[in-house]
């Protein structure tokens, strides 16, 4: 077990800080032919790739919170961090879904509430 970083006077183990490997070779094979292979090789370097860039966009729109004295992370820092790096297309685009997420979320609770009068 290898320990990769530390972060606020914590050790944080490399498979911590890590999304999933087999969550990156799912996502990859998405886009692929269905006769496709992936090497093993490719799959971590793009683990390693994601990984990073969460966390380099996390940290930018932690820093905001961090700032304005909240806690909690949210869609919109994350937009905002995404535009404020330099991530501009991204950036609209993860807000034109995260707009979209709300207003299914919305409307879903709106049905259960419906289902609990009746």
């Amino acid at each position: 077990m290898s320990i990769e970083s530390r972060e606020e006077g914590e050790l944080i183990k490399e498979q911590d800080r890590l999304l999933p490997i087999a969550n990156v070779g799912r996502i990859m094979k998405q886009i692929l032919p269905q006769n496709a292979k992936i090497s093993k090789e490719a799959k971590e370097t793009m683990q390693e790739c994601v990984s990073e860039f969460i966390a380099f966009v996390t940290g930018e729109a932690s820093e905001k919170c961090r700032k304005e004295k909240r806690k909690t992370v949210n869609g919109d820092d994350v937009c905002w961090a995404m535009g404020n790096l330099g991530f501009d297309d991204y950036a609209e685009l993860l807000k034109r879904y995260l707009h979209r997420y709300r207003e299914l979320e919305g409307q879903k609770l709106a049905n259960q509430n419906k289902g609990d009068q009746r």
